[in-house]
């Protein structure tokens, strides 16, 4: 008998620099980059996830996202959830969105050097 056995998705490291990126080092030895404007484009909040979906559905070619984008994107603070997510408060004054590792790894951009 075979057991499909799934472990938790945890980062070992996460090192956030407020005005770049956000690097996660995940157990399995994976590394993953996210740009500031892509995390924030990809928001899990509810407010969020509609517009993107209204915006699939109207083909729109400029994604536009809840927020006050007069200034440069830039995080203002970040805070563990559990030792489950990580929740970010934005420049944009958006802050209701809780990125679960789990969602954080399924956004993941290819790293950079694999092929696919």
């Amino acid at each position: 008998m075979i057991l499909n056995v799934t472990y938790p998705i945890i980062p070992v490291r996460l090192n956030l620099k407020k005005d770049e990126k956000l690097e996660v080092q995940w157990q399995d030895g994976l590394t993953s980059t996210y740009t500031l404007s892509y995390l924030r484009s990809m928001c899990p909040c509810a407010q969020c996830k509609l517009v993107r979906e209204q915006q699939k559905q109207q083909k729109s070619l400029l994604p536009i996202l809840p927020g006050n984008y007069a200034g440069p994107l830039t995080v203002v603070s970040a805070e563990l959830i559990g030792n489950y997510a990580l929740r970010i408060d934005w420049s944009d004054r958006h802050g209701s969105g809780i990125y679960s590792f789990e969602y954080l790894r399924e956004i993941a951009p290819p790293a950079v050097g694999t092929k696919g």
